[in-house]
């Protein structure tokens, strides 16, 4: 009966104007009346998440078909249709962009002082132009929409950036992530003269000649080495964590870092296998290199948050190591890092943020000591150190695992400097918290210090539920891409 009544009443065109429709509401509300902004837009976003859920419960696992189908026609040519659908892969993004959006409103609701109304609005614009990223299984599509994201989050930054280097740091976000999608434009009218047609689900049964597969597959995910980020192109991400505000680093590090390595899963891999093959050594290199580059370069940093950013970079290489391993545990257990990626690194976000909102900085060595006079964020901050360790218990253990043991199976070696990255990962993590945690007490700083209000407590345990669901029982999430994943690997044409 729920079944009968979601498949009648719900579809991705209400999920993706939930957002929309809420902005407009906003436009007419008065900027004097900033509380019932607040409110509208927490409730807009909360709703938004609800209606992914019921997508979630209605999913059917069993196929690798995209479900919740609609085609609109916007062009005036048979095959360039407005295309919108689901698989088990562009599930779990969707809902998981729907639970961080209403948590970054929580995290402003105090913090932003200027122009909240439009702070509200962007980030449901954002949350509509994410859901379309992931629900567009069409090239041309997935790269406007693709694209179109990098626009709020430059005026997030630019803003309500928290320092006077915010401009710098738009700027610098902005040139080093646009500039990568410049090949894109020109490929694309190339592979629909060849195909006649955008769809991915025609492209990925169209046969490339090994010739032409070369420059397409550069293409399409020209831009996801940027956005995962890989080195060399990682700069941009420390600066921008770092001067974006703590929802904009929560969103920063949840959705856009997933958008590069999704990228190589929806276009590269299905639909040009041979040169996936042939390249697969380069995404190799440059992966283990910002695995072994991350750990002593974090070491070597005093602000917290650009900490919780070199972090990242690890953990984003991991899989890509995960994607281009041609089989079921490689690709599923990246795609199951990716999500969990979606909770770790935001999580801290907000624990760098409370005490920023309190004392306006973030260098290391102030909090020394902490845990004596603010038990409650080091505790929470604890959880989710453990969940960056890869703990078994935690949402990353089982990707991270998968990705190993796919990789071992195509070269021991990149498996071998993988799991290396681990252990030094954990290394430069426990020594990292107990040196923000413990130590000598700075008297003149921290006695101030208020610990967490209910608003606070609100924003931290969603994440410790989700880190705690997906660790102990990740079978949820497997069952549910592993139709999509095995099709990708017996069927998407990797061992011809």
């Amino acid at each position: 009966m729920l079944r009968q009544f979601c498949e009648c009443y719900f579809d991705l065109s209400g999920l993706i104007l939930c957002p929309v429709l809420g902005s407009i509401i906003l436009l007419f509300i008065p900027n004097s009346r900033i509380r019932l902004i607040r409110f509208i837009g927490l409730c807009v976003s909360l709703l938004t998440f609800l209606y992914s859920l019921v997508l979630w419960i209605q999913f059917d696992s069993s196929t690798a078909e995209f479900q919740f189908v609609g085609t609109i026609r916007w062009l005036p040519y048979e095959n360039i249709n407005l295309y919108m659908g689901l698989d088990g892969i562009s599930l779990f993004f969707v809902v998981l962009t729907t639970f961080l959006i209403p948590i970054c409103i929580l995290v402003g609701w105090s913090s932003i002082e200027s122009y909240g109304k439009e702070y509200v609005i962007v980030f449901l614009i954002r949350e509509f132009l994410m859901i379309a990223v992931f629900c567009m299984p069409d090239l041309l599509l997935f790269y406007v929409f693709f694209e179109s994201v990098l626009i709020p989050m430059f005026i997030t930054i630019g803003v309500w950036g928290s320092r006077r280097r915010k401009i710098r740091a738009a700027h610098q976000f902005f040139p080093y992530t646009s500039p990568g999608s410049v090949p894109m434009p020109p490929a694309i009218p190339s592979i629909f003269s060849q195909t006649g047609t955008t769809d991915l689900q025609i492209l990925s049964t169209t046969e490339f000649s090994e010739r032409r597969q070369i420059s397409p597959w550069i293409a399409p995910p020209a831009p996801s080495p940027v956005k995962v980020p890989m080195v060399p192109v990682h700069i941009w991400l420390p600066e921008a964590h770092v001067e974006a505000p703590t929802a904009g680093s929560v969103i920063l590090a949840g959705i856009p870092l997933k958008s590069g390595t999704y990228g190589f899963s929806r276009f590269s891999i299905p639909m040009f296998p041979e040169a996936t093959l042939c390249l697969t050594p380069f995404i190799y290199t440059l992966s283990v290199i910002a695995i072994l580059y991350t750990p002593p370069t974090t070491l070597r940093q005093i602000d917290l948050k650009k900490i919780i950013a070199y972090s990242s970079v690890a953990h984003t290489n991991s899989v890509t190591i995960g994607m281009f391993s041609p089989n079921i545990q490689g690709i599923g257990g990246s795609i199951l890092l990716m999500l969990s990626h979606g909770l770790v690194p935001p999580a801290p976000s907000p624990c760098v943020g409370v005490p920023y909102d309190r004392h306006k900085t973030r260098l290391a060595k102030y909090y020394g000591g902490s845990v004596s006079t603010m038990p409650n964020p080091p505790t929470i901050s604890f959880s989710f150190t453990l969940a960056n360790m890869s703990l078994p218990g935690t949402s990353s253990f089982i990707g991270e695992f998968l990705i190993l043991v796919g990789a071992f199976q195509i070269n021991s070696l990149v498996a071998t400097l993988a799991a290396l990255g681990m252990i030094l990962g954990a290394a430069y993590s426990l020594w990292l918290y107990n040196r923000v945690v413990f130590g000598n007490v700075k008297p003149n700083f921290l006695h101030k210090f208020s610990d967490l209000n209910g608003r606070e407590v609100m924003i931290f345990l969603p994440f410790i539920v989700g880190v705690a669901r997906m660790g102990v029982h990740p079978k949820v999430f497997l069952d549910r891409m592993h139709t999509p994943v095995g099709n990708l690997v017996q069927h998407g044409r990797f061992h011809r």
